[in-house]
């Protein structure tokens, strides 16, 4: 239970209203900002203003999955008023606060840095990570089946990079049927990618192994699909890059040849914001309870 902890909820979207029934469900103090035109579904939830005195005895303070943008914006989805978070705010904060996001961009660390607040970005955790690989695989599929005029079954598929959302994305394409090209970097990565049956070649290669791809899913977050990778696609092939913003592909190019290309970063939120608000909401009260257990041992 989360008796007596204070939860400020600031921004969000469709994720944050289960976030908000679990903290709710375990009694937890909970304070929600942005969120003007959500019809109050919870008891017990107080709406307010985005103040930095709404901060003072907070424990938690949780943002949306990219925290703030480099200015310091806070994405809402449920109001049209302008959230920034500022100095002002974090100073106010207890220093026992945590600052939660799913992902912190270099504003908010030196933000929290500055201020001795620790940060914990939840989709760097390897258990959120996972859970968020099952609706990511299963957003990319969707685009696929959506972005084709072929089955997934006997379709030629490459994926890029077999971390924690690509080897959830190769072996589910794989139990519809597909052949499955891996692009790796290390070798541990290579064996694994043999031993389940996937043909698995070295990014370096990239270029070469992209001759008869029906579709390639890209989850490496850096320029790696590039106008060379993409010359030797066939005109049929459709890019489907799931890495954060800006993504991996060279979409311009892509676009001047005639191949489709879609940027499809956050899909747990986009196909599935229930389960990822679930898979928020239980790495949040994780990381609630780890601290109380801490002090109450250090006491």
């Amino acid at each position: 239970m989360l008796t007596g902890v204070h939860v400020v909820l600031a921004g969000g979207d469709a994720r944050q209203l289960e976030v908000i029934r679990r903290l709710t469900e375990l009694d937890a103090t909970v304070t929600i900002s942005g969120f003007d035109r959500l019809d109050m579904p919870f008891t017990g939830v107080v709406k307010a203003d985005w103040s930095p005195e709404i901060l003072a005895d907070a424990d938690a303070l949780l943002l949306p999955a990219v925290g703030t943008e480099d200015d310091g914006t806070i994405s809402a989805l449920f109001t049209e008023r302008e959230l920034t978070l500022t100095d002002a705010h974090v100073s106010v904060l207890p220093k026992s606060a945590k600052v939660v996001a799913g992902m912190a961009k270099p504003y908010l660390r030196n933000l929290c840095e500055k201020h001795g607040l620790q940060l914990v970005e939840l989709f760097e955790r390897d258990d959120v990570a996972i859970y968020n690989s099952i609706p990511t695989a299963e957003g990319a599929i969707m685009m696929a089946i959506q972005n084709t005029d072929i089955t997934i079954h006997g379709s030629n598929c490459m994926v890029l990079g077999l971390g924690r959302s690509g080897m959830t994305l190769a072996r589910t394409l794989q139990g519809m049927g597909a052949r499955i090209k891996a692009g790796v970097r290390r070798e541990d990565s290579f064996a694994r990618a043999f031993e389940m049956g996937f043909k698995p070649f070295y990014i370096a290669d990239l270029a070469r192994q992209s001759g008869n791809i029906d579709l390639l899913f890209n989850t490496i977050p850096t320029m790696i699909v590039t106008a060379q990778v993409i010359a030797q696609l066939p005109l049929r092939a459709c890019i489907i890059d799931l890495a954060s913003k800006p993504g991996g592909t060279d979409f311009r190019f892509a676009e001047k040849r005639g191949i489709k290309a879609l940027l499809a970063p956050g899909l747990p939120g986009i196909v599935a914001p229930k389960t990822a608000g679930r898979i928020i909401a239980n790495s949040l009260t994780q990381v609630i309870l780890e601290d109380r257990g801490q002090r109450g041992s250090a006491s």
